[in-house]
């Protein structure tokens, strides 16, 4: 994570979701994604969203 955040909590709150929401995009059990999350999750990390992102071929969905 980015250095303006220690926890998923803190990472949740700046993200603007709970941090329920943010574990289960975290486990890969999301069913959507906005771009507008996306957004604010790389803020809020300092990433870009490749870095966020991940393809795997076969996987579900």
């Amino acid at each position: 994570m980015g250095s303006c955040c220690s926890s998923m909590n803190e990472v949740a709150m700046g993200v603007g979701i709970t941090a329920a929401n943010l574990a289960v995009l975290k486990n890969g059990r999301g069913e959507a994604v906005y771009s507008s999350m996306l957004e604010a999750l790389c803020e809020v990390l300092d990433c870009q969203v490749g870095d966020l992102l991940r393809w795997e071929p076969g996987a579900p969905g």
